[in-house]
């Protein structure tokens, strides 16, 4: 019995035309920080946008819980992401001297 072997460069095995997973991840994370930087809570927050295998990792400092809370659901509404890691921190405020 014979199996047939594709060659390299038959167009029958070539790729399926489904995007790199690495060029998935570039155009989410490039919709992410367009969406981060129109809306008016998050625009001028410090957030860092990261994505790996459709899931967003945002990090860095917000001002408030709600512009916390904004970002993630920004990052949510993105059609294609599959997850979203929100690392985001408020800055420490410290007090004075008791």
């Amino acid at each position: 019995m014979m199996l047939p072997w594709p060659y390299p460069d038959d167009p029958a095995f070539g790729p399926s035309g489904d995007p790199e997973p690495e060029s998935e991840d570039l155009r989410l994370a490039a919709l992410v920080a367009q969406r981060l930087a129109i809306d008016w809570v998050t625009r001028r927050q410090q957030i860092t946008v990261a994505v790996q295998n459709r899931v967003v990792i945002l990090s860095g400092t917000v001002a408030s819980p709600d512009a916390r809370e904004v970002a993630g659901d920004l990052a949510w509404d993105v059609p294609g992401v599959f997850d979203v890691c929100n690392t985001l921190r408020m800055p420490v405020r410290r007090r004075g001297p008791r």
